[in-house]
């Protein structure tokens, strides 16, 4: 049986790549009206995927494990891909430039088209384990990507800084740093929450706030990063190149955190793949 949320989830990937070439299409001829409908793309993408998201919580509850759709790899793909679009909708006056929506729609279309096409991505509904049956969930996952999606951002910034792309109509190098800041400045917080949250959780779940599991230890190792970032922007004044390079680094971690930790190392949170 085909759940109605794939049929949406596959609508909105093609929607992604859509907006991907939208984009070429724009740095090809560079007409202003294909920004406007770049954006017009990016809104109704946001909203079916949103619908998507909707719909797969709906169906649970048509096979009798009803429950957010937060709680395995899969749908982690999928939410992880959603926050980078909410982040650019939410953030769209400061992130009005194609050459940083193009960057973050075609990482939420990685996302999506791995979560489509990935053998290794079981997508079917599956039941919670006991662990993952908390409220916890989804005040836990929902911080945590949050803050991945505004690292995203932080590390498109910090990327940019490197490269002279004045022909793509790319922002200053000091809008750039600005930008990468305000990012990390939503994205820090809500790691914090989420570092937070999780341990609350892992009480209730394992009777321990730490057990040093190695997806929780990537989580502090990434937190330290952007501790530096913050803490090299306020106390030691460092701009430019140095927290350029302490944003790219922090997303690096984050990618393993989620990756990384999941293929390469076991351990309590080996339930998200």
């Amino acid at each position: 049986m085909t759940l109605m949320h794939h049929k949406i989830l596959g609508l909105v990937t093609a929607l992604y790549l859509a907006i991907f070439f939208l984009h070429i299409l724009y740095f090809a001829i560079k007409k202003e009206v294909l920004v406007r409908s770049i954006w017009i793309f990016l809104y109704i993408t946001l909203a079916l995927h949103t619908g998507g998201i909707i719909f797969r919580w709906v169906d649970s509850y048509r096979v009798d494990m009803g429950h957010a759709p937060l709680s395995n790899f899969y749908e982690s793909l999928i939410f992880f891909s959603w926050c980078i679009t909410f982040m650019l909708v939410l953030m769209k006056k400061r992130l009005s430039y194609p050459v940083i929506t193009l960057f973050a729609s075609l990482i939420s279309l990685i996302l999506m088209g791995y979560a489509s096409i990935s053998p290794g991505v079981d997508k079917n509904i599956q039941p919670l384990i006991p662990a993952l049956q908390s409220n916890w969930l989804h005040i836990h996952v929902i911080t945590c990507f949050i803050s991945y999606a505004a690292f995203v951002v932080s590390f498109i910034c910090g990327l940019l800084y490197f490269f002279n792309m004045a022909w793509t109509g790319s922002p200053s190098r000091s809008t750039l740093e600005e930008i990468n800041y305000k990012s990390v400045m939503v994205g820090f917080p809500m790691l914090t929450a989420g570092i937070l949250t999780g341990a609350v959780w892992a009480h209730y779940a394992w009777g321990s706030y730490w057990s040093w599991d190695p997806k929780e230890t990537w989580s502090l190792i990434t937190w330290i990063i952007y501790a530096l970032f913050l803490h090299a922007r306020f106390v030691k004044g460092w701009r430019g190149k140095k927290i350029a390079i302490i944003s790219i680094i922090g997303f690096f971690s984050v990618i393993f955190t989620y990756f990384g930790v999941n293929f390469i190392l076991s351990g309590l949170h080996s339930y998200a793949t």
